[in-house]
């Protein structure tokens, strides 16, 4: 009897330990991509982990030491949540046994908005080879979202990894966020996450959640029709994407052509268009271009320039491929090796893709030609041209654009990590609807804050650099309308904004100076976001005087007073009479805190602006290098 007591005696108590293990441990879960090696978390605040798994087990976790447990809920979803902890680490993640090492803490920001913030460092940014020599900074890491959009919040983003910062990997960081990392870590000696949200060419309306935007008049229509008719657009995104991968198969797939032999000297394009370059572009699809010249010698050097490649060119000579230009690469004088020309007849051939709308463009006036020494032979003119060669490009749509579609994909699946803040840098896409942006952006700051349910954290933003063709008069001026809309959203608290209206590129909407940028950022959040007692803005306009036909302007942020970087008048003002008519300002400095502006012709004036133009001449900075902030004032 007692044999039989103790047998089951002992089958409950193995019964009991199996049913523990089932309850307690090892459940199959699944985390976001963004938990992995090297990840930083947000130094004093909640250190959360999360997933999916099957409701009713349990996950356990341990950092630093600590075990936290947690049930699955119903809906599939858990949460653990870690006390806060200062800058500090290297420490062990343990998740239901799968583990992830050297996780720091220390300042996590979101770099995010369009191209100008999405630009690595490996494209031509200024001063790109001293940074290389300075860049094992194990304690910098970021992590980059991929580009992605949905029409429903989706968990996880679509992939990504946590990089720290070396020679190598700094070549693909976004180089305003790298400059802005950099100052962080060394300044505040502390561990420095960036987590990259960020998509060249896109409008803030992208980044907002849908229900957001239903109270903004310009984008309410295209709101509510995402979210009534979700199913629609879920299918018709992953259709979209379809298409978009077919595109990006055959856009880098040269060899399409090459096996036709259409590079080769010999090959019949007489059946081709006939197109006169850079007059005509009459291009789409996959562009395949082909131009014979002559040489008399081929023992000198010779440079090629092409003037313009929209976006994309493979470049081919005599045959044999000279070189390819990618989208994010500028077009300029190429070395042509000797081997691979011929005396006699030559031909060139270029293939053109442009998946920004599937009309390429090659070619610009006086810059289309093969130079040897201070003989240059023009390569304008009659060109051949085909897109049939390759198989049609699908058309694929620029979804990401409409309402709440990025946030989605990109945003979403991170705000429950907590964060320091935002650097941003977007506009140029909202430029023409520049009367909406105030209150876009400030609708989608708070949007933001509310989903991350930290409070305000700080959310610091470049205002628009100078770009394009400089005009003495502007008053019209799209990007100086959106630049004043930029100003106003700094309402908002903990908000803080750098200007870049004097380090911009009239050629250029990414102008490679991108380390003035991450520096005022930087400066910016020294005072925003850390409270440190520093002089972190450019003047701004205080308060005016009217002394007969002049105006005194005073301005407060000036440090030591006010400088001028060049000459002895002030730069960039314009003023109104009283029939509303602008005329370019003169304006000096008649104190270190004030500046006189007047119009010999304007004895009334109504209206003063400072750089309100696209690209406006400036010269007016404080003690601390910092411009002037761009405003309009009235004087009536």
């Amino acid at each position: 009897m007692k044999k039989i007591f103790s047998f089951i005696l002992l089958l409950l108590v193995l019964f009991s330990q199996i049913g523990c293990k089932d309850d307690n441990t090892q459940a199959e879960i699944t985390m976001p991509k963004f938990f992995g090696d090297n990840m930083v978390f947000q130094r004093n605040q909640p250190i959360r982990v999360w997933g999916t798994g099957s409701p009713g087990q349990r996950v356990k976790a341990v950092f630093n030491g600590v075990e936290k447990q947690a049930k699955i809920n119903k809906e599939g979803n858990w949460l653990l949540e870690f006390d806060p902890l200062p800058a500090s680490g290297p420490y062990e993640l343990e998740v239901n046994g799968k583990k992830f090492y050297d996780v720091q803490v220390g300042d996590v920001w979101v770099a995010g908005g369009q191209s100008n913030m999405e630009w690595v460092m490996s494209a031509q940014v200024e001063g790109l080879h001293e940074e290389l020599a300075d860049a094992d900074y194990s304690l910098i890491r970021f992590f980059k979202i991929p580009h992605d959009y949905d029409a429903k919040e989706k968990f996880d983003v679509r992939g990504g990894e946590w990089l720290k910062a070396d020679s190598d990997n700094i070549l693909n960081f976004s180089a305003v966020a790298w400059f802005f990392a950099k100052k962080n870590h060394l300044e505040k000696g502390v561990p420095v996450g960036i987590i990259e949200s960020n998509w060249g060419g896109t409008p803030a309306e992208g980044w907002t959640q849908t229900d957001r935007l239903l109270s903004l008049e310009l984008y309410k229509e295209n709101a509510q029709d995402i979210l009534d008719r979700q199913d629609y657009w879920i299918q018709e995104v992953i259709e979209n994407k379809l298409r978009e991968l077919k595109r990006n198969d055959l856009v880098i797939a040269p060899q399409n052509g090459e096996i036709q032999g259409v590079a080769n000297p010999d090959f019949d394009d007489s059946e081709w268009q006939t197109v006169q370059l850079p007059d005509a572009n009459p291009f789409k699809d996959i562009a395949w271009l082909r131009k014979k010249f002559t040489l008399t010698d081929t023992d000198a050097n010779f440079m090629l320039n092409l003037g313009e490649i929209q976006q994309m060119g493979y470049v081919y000579i005599n045959g044999g491929r000279l070189f390819y230009k990618d989208w994010g690469t500028d077009v300029k004088e190429f070395p042509v090796p000797a081997s691979m020309l011929n005396k006699g007849e030559n031909i060139l051939t270029v293939r053109v893709i442009n998946t920004w709308n599937n009309e390429p463009v090659l070619g610009k006036k006086d810059q289309l030609y093969l130079k040897s020494g201070n003989k240059k032979i023009s390569l304008e003119g009659e060109w051949k041209y085909s897109n049939r060669i390759e198989e049609e490009l699908p058309v694929v749509e620029w979804y990401n654009w409409l309402p709440g579609m990025m946030f989605n994909a990109m945003i979403a699946p991170i705000v429950k990590y907590p964060i320091k803040g935002v650097i941003w840098y977007q506009g140029e896409s909202n430029a023409g609807d520049h009367q909406h942006y105030r209150e876009l952006f400030g609708t989608m700051i708070q949007n933001w804050r509310e989903r991350w349910s930290i409070g305000d954290f700080p959310f610091l933003f470049v205002q628009l650099a100078n770009f394009m063709e400089r005009k003495d008069l502007q008053p019209e001026s799209n990007w100086a309308f959106l630049r004043e809309a930029q100003y106003q959203t700094l309402a908002l608290p903990n908000s803080g904004m750098a200007v870049a209206i004097d380090i911009g590129d009239a050629n250029d909407i990414h102008p490679r100076n991108k380390k003035d940028v991450g520096h005022r950022l930087w400066k910016v959040a020294q005072k925003v976001a850390y409270g440190d007692d520093v002089l972190y803005s450019g003047p701004v306009f205080k308060e005016f005087q009217k002394v007969g036909q002049k105006v005194n302007l005073s301005f407060d942020h000036t440090g030591n007073g006010l400088k001028l970087s060049f000459g002895n008048e002030v730069k960039g003002f314009i003023i109104s009479d009283q029939e509303g008519k602008f005329y370019p300002a003169k304006a000096e400095l008649i104190n270190t805190a004030q500046v006189q502006v007047f119009h010999p012709l304007v004895q009334n004036p109504t209206e003063i602006r400072y750089a309100w133009a696209d690209n406006p001449e400036v010269n007016l900075y404080n003690s601390e290098g910092l411009p002037a902030i761009p405003f309009r004032i009235r004087i009536d």
